[in-house]
């Protein structure tokens, strides 16, 4: 029986211990604490610029923590947060960065965003000219009561201001939340009241300059259209006045009283119209003496 008892003793004792062949049974693989994947997605992304595998080790590290809105120890917000931060650099750097903003709301929480993610978010829609995606985000924190204490809570607010409500052309917007807002005493809500009022004369400027703009491109569209008809009119011109050259005398001063007919619309039976037939009649007696005269000396050199 001692012997039976001693034998499965070390049988439980060496389980893990090399074999006899010298190799270690291989037991599974415990799953990496978070702050280690934070070290490897750091790594990754800074040194080997895998940025597919880091965003995969912050996701995978991520899966390990505590879920949104749930409670956790400060140590592990802070590598939560940590984890955020290189997978948003790793999104960016993939050219993803329309991800960021719902990639960050799978772990967080709006009210629950550390001022650091937050920040980055705003800075880099910003950056891309879209900062409208994280305008009701970044209002929703800013209003929430346990983040209006939090020392960071100014400088939120102030890129909330500058790179997100000015950029947008949210003028009135943007003077309600400087007065109304605890991130800015007297002294510093003067000073970004003047940036709002800048902002302001910068926005009329530009609106009345693209205006100016489309008056210019509507005349220059008119006066365009005006040159074109000219040019056709003339066109038109030239070449019905060199098809009557073309014919004999008699059928253009014909085609010419056809088309002053036409033109002028005038009846030739009324008393109104006989000075004129007349004057036309002794232009073309006119014309006829000085074309016979001179072909006259011409037949006589012949």
């Amino acid at each position: 029986m001692k012997s039976d008892a001693s034998t499965s003793a070390a049988a439980l004792k060496g389980a893990g211990a090399p074999g006899r062949s010298g190799e270690p049974r291989r037991e599974a693989a415990a799953p990496a604490p978070p702050r280690l994947l934070l070290e490897e997605a750091s790594d990754l992304l800074v040194v080997h610029l895998d940025f597919g595998a880091a965003l995969e080790a912050c996701e995978r590290a991520l899966r390990g923590l505590p879920p949104a809105g749930g409670p956790a120890p400060a140590a592990s917000m802070e590598v939560k947060c940590s984890l955020c931060v290189v997978g948003i650099q790793a999104l960016a750097e993939m050219d993803r960065w329309r991800e960021v903003l719902s990639w960050v709301l799978q772990y967080y929480l709006v009210p629950d965003l550390p001022p650091k993610v937050l920040e980055l978010c705003i800075l880099l829609y910003s950056k891309m000219q879209e900062p409208g995606v994280v305008l009701d985000v970044v209002c929703a924190w800013l209003q929430h009561s346990d983040n209006q204490g939090l020392p960071e809570y100014r400088a939120v607010a102030e890129l909330h201001l500058r790179r997100v409500l000015l950029p947008l052309g949210r003028m009135s917007e943007a003077e309600e939340f400087v007065m109304g807002s605890r991130a800015f005493g007297e002294e510093q809500q003067e000073e970004v009241l003047q940036a709002v009022h800048a902002a302001k004369l910068q926005l009329k400027e530009k609106l009345s300059g693209t205006l100016e703009a489309q008056k210019l491109n509507q005349e220059g569209s008119f006066s365009h259209k005006f040159l074109s008809l000219l040019t056709l009119l003339r066109q038109l011109w030239d070449s019905a006045v060199s098809r009557l050259l073309s014919l004999p005398l008699k059928k253009s001063l014909l085609a010419a009283l056809i088309l002053c007919l036409l033109v002028v619309r005038f009846d030739p039976a009324s008393p109104s119209s006989l000075p004129f037939l007349y004057q036309l009649a002794q232009l073309y007696r006119r014309i006829r003496k000085l074309t016979l005269a001179h072909l006259h000396p011409l037949a006589l050199r012949d």
